[in-house]
C-alpha cells in the first residue's frame, strides 16, 4: 500500500473512532420521539401540526428525495408550529413527517472551534474533520445584570494607525464601522482581524458573497494566528433565519471564551444584513413595518446582539465588538445606522469621497469618535488627537475655496496650519493594505506629527 493511501486510511479510522466516542457520550432520550405533519407551506414558512416545540427549536422534514430538510420554529398559531426552512422548499409535500432535533435554544461550543470555519449550525465548511463540541450554550446568550459589566479600562490595539491614535478603542468596547457599499469596510475588517491583539478572534461573515468568505478563510486560516481565530460564515443566498442564527452563534462562541477569562475580539460583518434577516422573518410573521420598512423587532434584534459584547466582572474576560454597518444609499440616518450609533460605544465613518481619492483607510476623522478614548490614553494624546481633528476639519471645510484659488493665506490661521501640514497629515492617516501599526507607535507618531508642526 502506498504511503499516501496509508495516511488516508489512518485519517479515516481516526475520524471513525472520534464519531464512535461522540456517539457513546451523547445522551439518549428514553421517551418517544416527537413528530408532526406538514399542513401548509407558504414559501419558506411551514405550518406543522402535532409538534408543539418552543421557538428556536430545530426540526427535520422529510421530502420526496428521500432526504430531510432542516427548519427552525419561529412562532406558533392556533396550536400549529410555524417553521422557517433553513434551505429550499423543493420536493416538500403535504403531510410530510417532521421530527424534533437537538436541544431547543442551545448550540454546541468548545475549544475545538479554534482554527476552524463553521456555518450557523456549527458544521465545518473548511473541509476539516467533524468537531467534538461537548458543551451547550444558549443561542441568545446568558443575560448578565448591568452591574456585572466591568468598565472599559484598558486600551485595545486594533492595528490601524488612524483608529489607534484618533479613536482609541478599549478592551470590551463596542465599535461600529459605518459606510456605504464599496467604500472599504471589508478590507478594513480584514486588516483588523489579521493584526488586532486578542486571545481569541471570532469573525462572523453574514450575507457576504461566497467568494469573499472563501478568500477570508484562505487568508486567515493558513498563518500563525490560525489557532486563535474562529470563522462563522453564512453567504447571502442562505435563508434569513440562518443568517440571523449565524450572528447569534458567533456571539455565543465569544461569550463562551469570555467565560473562561479570555479577551475576545468579535467582528460581525455586517450588522445591517442581520437586521435585513430579522426584517424578513418579522414580515413573514405578519409584523407591520415601521421605520422605513423595518419592524420594531428587527431593530430590537440589533440592540440585543450588540449588548452581548462587553467586559465581564465575574470571569475577568472581555468581548470587544466591532460591527460593520451598511448605510443604504450612503444615508447615515438610515434606521439601522441610527440604532447602532445610539447603542455602540463609538463609531468609525468611512467616506466615499476619500475612497475615490485613493485614501485608505477612507476614515472620515471628524465624523468618527470613540466614547471611551479619554479614559484610556494620556492627556497629551487626547489633546493631540483633538488638535489634529480640528486641523482635518478645517482643511476639508476650506477644500473647495483652496481648489478654486479663492482663499488667501492669512485669512484663517487654523486652515493655514492645516495646509502646511497637509502632506504629513495624509501620510499619517493612510496605511497600506495588510500593514499594521501597534498602539504605542501610533500615539508616538501622532505626538511627533504635531510637535514638528
Amino acid at each position: 500500500m502506498a504511503p499516501r493511501d496509508r495516511r488516508c486510511g489512518a485519517r479515516m479510522i481516526a475520524e471513525f473512532q472520534l464519531d464512535l466516542a461522540r456517539m457513546r457520550s451523547a445522551p439518549v432520550a428514553s421517551g418517544p420521539v416527537l413528530t408532526g405533519r406538514v399542513v401548509a407551506c407558504d414559501g419558506g414558512l411551514i405550518e406543522v401540526a402535532g409538534l408543539p416545540l418552543p421557538v428556536g427549536s430545530l426540526g427535520l422534514i422529510d421530502n420526496d428525495a428521500g432526504a430531510e430538510c432542516l427548519a427552525e420554529v419561529i412562532g406558533f398559531r392556533a396550536g400549529h408550529s410555524l417553521m422557517m426552512l433553513l434551505g429550499d422548499a423543493m420536493l416538500l409535500r403535504p403531510q410530510a413527517r417532521v421530527r424534533a432535533l437537538g436541544q431547543p435554544g442551545e448550540v454546541r461550543v468548545g475549544t475545538a472551534l479554534l482554527g476552524r470555519a463553521v456555518d450557523a449550525l456549527g458544521e465545518p465548511i473548511d473541509g476539516g474533520p467533524a468537531l467534538d463540541l461537548p458543551l451547550a450554550w444558549p443561542l441568545v446568550g446568558r443575560r448578565e445584570g448591568a452591574l456585572e459589566r466591568a468598565s472599559v479600562r484598558q486600551p485595545f490595539d486594533c492595528g490601524v494607525r488612524a483608529i489607534n491614535a484618533l479613536a482609541t478603542m478599549g478592551v470590551g468596547q463596542r465599535l461600529g464601522i459605518m459606510a456605504g457599499s464599496g467604500v472599504g469596510k471589508s478590507v478594513l475588517v480584514d486588516t483588523i482581524a489579521g493584526h488586532a491583539v486578542a486571545d481569541v478572534t471570532v469573525v462572523a461573515l453574514i450575507g457576504e458573497r461566497a467568494r469573499e468568505v472563501s478568500d477570508f478563510v484562505n487568508r486567515h486560516m493558513a498563518g500563525a494566528r490560525r489557532g486563535g481565530i474562529v470563522v462563522v460564515a453564512v453567504p447571502a443566498d442562505h435563508a434569513p433565519n440562518l443568517r440571523l442564527r449565524a450572528a447569534q452563534y458567533a456571539s455565543a462562541i465569544a461569550e463562551y471564551f469570555r467565560s473562561q477569562g479570555r479577551e475576545v475580539l468579535l467582528i460581525l460583518d455586517s450588522l445591517t444584513r442581520v437586521a435585513h434577516a430579522a426584517r424578513e422573518l418579522a414580515l413573514v410573521l405578519g409584523e407591520p413595518g415601521a421605520a422605513r420598512g423595518y419592524p420594531p423587532s428587527a431593530l430590537a434584534a440589533v440592540t440585543r446582539l450588540v449588548e452581548r459584547a462587553g467586559n465581564s466582572a465575574r470571569s475577568g474576560g472581555a468581548v470587544t465588538g466591532i460591527y460593520t454597518v451598511l448605510a443604504d444609499g450612503d444615508d447615515t440616518n438610515d434606521p439601522v445606522v441610527d440604532t447602532a450609533r445610539a447603542i455602540l460605544d463609538g463609531h468609525v465613518v468611512l467616506s466615499r469621497e476619500l475612497a475615490q481619492r485613493g485614501h485608505y483607510p477612507a476614515i472620515d476623522v471628524p465624523a468618527s469618535l470613540s466614547r471611551v478614548m479619554d479614559d484610556l490614553v494620556p492627556p497629551a494624546v487626547v489633546a493631540a488627537a483633538r488638535r489634529l481633528r480640528a486641523l482635518i476639519a478645517a482643511r476639508e471645510g476650506g477644500r473647495d475655496l483652496v481648489m478654486m484659488g479663492a482663499y488667501r493665506a492669512g485669512g484663517d490661521p487654523l486652515l493655514d496650519e492645516a495646509l502646511a501640514l497637509s502632506r504629513s497629515i495624509d501620510a499619517f492617516l493612510t496605511q497600506g493594505r495588510g500593514e499594521a501599526e501597534a498602539l504605542g507607535p501610533s500615539h508616538a507618531a501622532l505626538l511627533a506629527l504635531l510637535r514638528d508642526a
